[in-house]
C-alpha cells in the first residue's frame, strides 16, 4: 500500500518491463529504484533494499524515430516521510528516457531530490516539435512548473538552477540541501503560502483568516518540508501551496503544434503537511491524522483564483494569458460574510478538462466538488476570452475528446457523478 499512510516501509518496487507484443516474452526490466552497481544506486544512502513504489502512474510517452520512451516516475515509499530512505532517491519524482528495445537508460532528470511532498509526476510527458525547430519533451507538474528538455540529449531548454531550500526538524528525516528550480517558464500557479496570500475582501474576513492560521507554520518557499502534528514549537503542521494534488495533475495540459502554445489547467488549494505516528504502520511518521486546512466559515482562506487556465508560449517560455476556470460559485457569491462585496471571478479548485482544436480551446469545470458547474465553454486560444457556453446535463468527469464522422466534427465527454449515472455526452460542431 502506498500514499501518505503506508502500512509498511517494505514495499513493492515500481520496475518498468518491456515485452514482445507478439510472443509475450520479457525483453528487459528497468529498475526505477536502481539495484546495486547500477547508475543511481549511490543516491540511496539507506533503504534501497526495502523501499518500494517509484513506479509510473501516468501513461508512457514515446518517440518512434528516436526509439525512446519517457517515464514519468512517482515518489518512493512513503509520500511524506523519507526517514527510511536517506539520499536523493534516483530515479524517483523525475523523468527517465529509456531505449524501447533494450531498456537502457538514455538520460534522466530528477525534479525533486528526496520527495517528501507527494509531488511526483502525475501525467505523461509531452512530445513536441516546436515551431522554432526545437524537438522537446515536457513535463507538467504538481509543483506548477513545466520542465522542458531536448528529447534526444536531455539538456534543459532553459537553465534549471539548484537553489538552497530549508531543512526541517522531523526526527529521523533526511533533507536535501538544494532543489532544482526551472528559470523558464515561470510557475503557472501559486508556490508557497504566507499571510499576504490570505483573503481580504473585508476587514472581518481578513481578521478571521488570520485567526484561522494560528498554530500552523507558513513559508514563501515551495520546498519547505512537512512538520509534526505536535511540534516542539507548538505548531500543528505546515500550510503548503501547492497541495499534493497540484498545481497540475492527471488532466495535464494541451499543446498547439502549430503555434507551440501550451494550455495548462491547474488548481490552488491549501494542504496541511502534518506528520504523526500511525499505530498501524512500521514507518515512524505518516501524513494526515485529523489536521485539516483551515477555513473561514466554509470559505477558502487563500486569495482566488482557485482554479485557472494558463497559456504559455513554449517557443519563448513567456506566459500569454491566464483566466479563472469558472465563475464564482454560489457558496462564495451568496456567503453571509460577503454580502455587498464586489467579488472577482474566483474559479473552482477542480480538475478542469480541456480540449484543443485548430480554432478553439474547449473547457469543462470538472466534477461538482467545490462548486463546479455543469458548463462547457469555448475559449479564444489567443486571448482567453470566453466565446460561448452551453449547459451540460451533469458535470464533466473525464477529459473532453473530439472525432470526425462523415465529414462532421463532434465533441464528446463523460459526465455524471454525485449520484448521477455515468453518461457520454456528444455535441456536433456546425
Amino acid at each position: 500500500r502506498t500514499g501518505g499512510r503506508p502500512r509498511s516501509k517494505f514495499n513493492t518496487k515500481g520496475d518498468i518491463r518491456g515485452f514482445d507484443v507478439r510472443t509475450g516474452e520479457l525483453l528487459w526490466t528497468f529498475h526505477t529504484i536502481p539495484a546495486r552497481g547500477e547508475v543511481g544506486y549511490e543516491s540511496w544512502l539507506t533503504g534501497n533494499d526495502i523501499t518500494g513504489n517509484s513506479g509510473v502512474w501516468a501513461a508512457i510517452s514515446g518517440d518512434p524515430e528516436l526509439g525512446h520512451i519517457y517515464l514519468s516516475v512517482e515518489d518512493p515509499t512513503g509520500d511524506y516521510y523519507g526517514g527510511d530512505r536517506h539520499g536523493d532517491n534516483l530515479f524517483s519524482s523525475g523523468i527517465v528516457a529509456v531505449d524501447v528495445k533494450t531498456g537502457e537508460r538514455q538520460w534522466h532528470y530528477q525534479f525533486i531530490h528526496h520527495d517528501i511532498w507527494d509531488w511526483d509526476v502525475p501525467s505523461p510527458a509531452i512530445i513536441a516539435d516546436l515551431p522554432n525547430g526545437r524537438r522537446v519533451v515536457m513535463s507538467v507538474t504538481k509543483q506548477s512548473w513545466v520542465y522542458v528538455f531536448d528529447r534526444l540529449t536531455g539538456e534543459p531548454i532553459w537553465p534549471i538552477v539548484e537553489r538552497p531550500v530549508p531543512a526541517g526538524d522531523v526526527p529521523g528525516e533526511w533533507y536535501s540541501p538544494t532543489q532544482p528550480f526551472p528559470t523558464r517558464p515561470a510557475p503557472f500557479d501559486r508556490q508557497g503560502f504566507t499571510e499576504a496570500d490570505l483573503i481580504d475582501w473585508t476587514p472581518e474576513v481578513h481578521a478571521l483568516a488570520l485567526e484561522s492560521i494560528e498554530g500552523f507554520r507558513l513559508s514563501s518557499i515551495i520546498y519547505t518540508p512537512p512538520s509534526l502534528t505536535e511540534a516542539a514549537d507548538g505548531t500543528r503542521g505546515l500550510l503548503s501551496l501547492p497541495s499534493s494534488t497540484g498545481g497540475s495533475n492527471w488532466e495535464s495540459s494541451a499543446l498547439d503544434p502549430e503555434t507551440g502554445i501550451l494550455y495548462v489547467p491547474s488548481r490552488t488549494q491549501l494542504q496541511v503537511l502534518s506528520l504523526a505516528k500511525n499505530p498501524e504502520s512500521d514507518i515512524d511518521f505518516s501524513q494526515g491524522f485529523g489536521v485539516r486546512a483551515p477555513r473561514v466559515q466554509g470559505l477558502d482562506i487563500v486569495k482566488p483564483p482557485y482554479g485557472r487556465i494558463t497559456a504559455i508560449d513554449m517557443n519563448s517560455g513567456d506566459h500569454l494569458w491566464m483566466i479563472a476556470n469558472a465563475d464564482t460559485p454560489d457558496r462564495i457569491a451568496n456567503h453571509a460574510l460577503l454580502e455587498g462585496v464586489d467579488l472577482p471571478r474566483t474559479g473552482v479548485p477542480t480538475r478542469s478538462g480541456i480540449l484543443l482544436t485548430k480554432t478553439l480551446l474547449f473547457q469543462a469545470e470538472g466534477t461538482g466538488a467545490a462548486g463546479a458547474s455543469p458548463i462547457f465553454r469555448a475559449i479564444d486560444k489567443q486571448t482567453g476570452e470566453i466565446i460561448a457556453e452551453i449547459d451540460l446535463p451533469f458535470n464533466q468527469t473525464g477529459l473532453p475528446f473530439t472525432y470526425e464522422h462523415d465529414g462532421k466534427q463532434y465533441l464528446a465527454m463523460f459526465i455524471g457523478g454525485g449520484g448521477a449515472a455515468a453518461e457520454l455526452a456528444v455535441y456536433s460542431l456546425p
